[in-house]
């Protein structure tokens, strides 16, 4: 009598099926055409923006910053997003998303993204300490841009998604010597917060996850207490896994006293997903604006 096949991961029993919920790019038929707007429309961030580009953050070639300031040295400070690129922690840098900044600078924010090591050089460790550094840099030095250490906001997407959470959960206190909880929003998309599935698909040779990789750089197992409200999002064509990913950790965070909001992009995919950066008028802008305080931001402006 045959048997069924054993379960890699909750249903799922083949890393066929696991690839098929996780590899993003593979669901997507003009995959790179996305990508490719993504480095045209960052180009032309840093060519009409102000911007501070290489800052390093850490002692290494890969530890560095690009800052796009929204206030003239010398204003009072503006507030800030840090946001961490995807890739799957293999691939991309902080030069293919500088189009981020396009949408906040009008508003008043100033965009801080940043570069980090990528797998296989290093595992997913170090990638989380390095964008973890960034951060403490961020809140500690972003003065010196005339930004606001008070107002600092961090956000990812895919991968980045995961490494933001993985700040929102740090023991700033306890690891840096910063306050407990130092930043003023989360803005997640797309993120992955149980990398247990990831084990058992197409990227294991390259991010190289074992139990105790997985154990201490799964946000959804680690929620504490916080009070940085964060905004969970993902779209809406995306994978069953995607929005899985993203409602158990919603319902962990409020679980755990926080507050969040769980919003599905209405016919967005994994890439699309973060488009909403580049307009002011974006929901994704919106509500960045809004939660660290800057006028007017319903109106999609900094105020009059």
């Amino acid at each position: 009598m045959p048997t069924s096949a054993p379960a890699l991961y909750r249903e799922f029993t083949s890393q066929a099926q696991i690839d098929a919920q996780y590899n993003a790019g593979a669901s997507i038929p003009d995959a790179a055409s996305y990508m490719q707007g993504f480095v045209e429309r960052s180009r032309h961030a840093r060519e009409a923006l102000r911007c501070v580009l290489d800052v390093p953050y850490g002692p290494t070639i890969d530890e560095t910053l690009d800052i796009f300031p929204a206030a003239a040295p010398g204003s009072p400070g503006a507030p800030v997003f840090v946001f961490i690129h995807g890739g799957y922690w293999r691939a991309l840098s902080s030069k293919d998303f500088s189009c981020v900044a396009l949408g906040l600078q009008p508003l008043g924010i100033t965009t801080v993204v940043i570069d980090y090591s990528l797998c296989p050089k290093v595992g997913i460790d170090e990638i989380t300490r390095q964008a973890r550094a960034a951060v403490a840099w961020v809140l500690r030095h972003i003065g010196e841009h005339a930004g606001d250490p008070a107002r600092v906001a961090v956000g990812g997407h895919s991968a980045g998604g995961h490494l933001a959470a993985m700040c929102l959960e740090t023991a700033w206190d306890r690891d840096y010597g910063l306050a407990r909880d130092p930043l003023a929003a989360g803005v997640l998309v797309s993120g992955l917060y149980d990398l247990a599935p990831l084990r058992y698909s197409y990227l294991q040779p390259q991010i190289q996850l074992d139990d105790g990789v997985i154990r201490r750089n799964s946000p959804l197992f680690a929620v504490r207490a916080s009070r940085t409200p964060a905004l969970i999002t993902w779209g809406a064509n995306e994978s069953s896994e995607f929005a899985r990913q993203s409602s158990a950790l919603h319902a962990a965070w409020q679980g755990a006293g926080n507050a969040s909001e769980l919003v599905a992009q209405a016919d967005a995919n994994h890439f699309s997903a973060i488009d909403g950066f580049a307009s002011p008028a974006s929901p994704l802008c919106r509500w960045l604006a809004e939660t660290l305080g800057v006028p007017h931001a319903s109106d999609g402006g900094a105020g009059a």
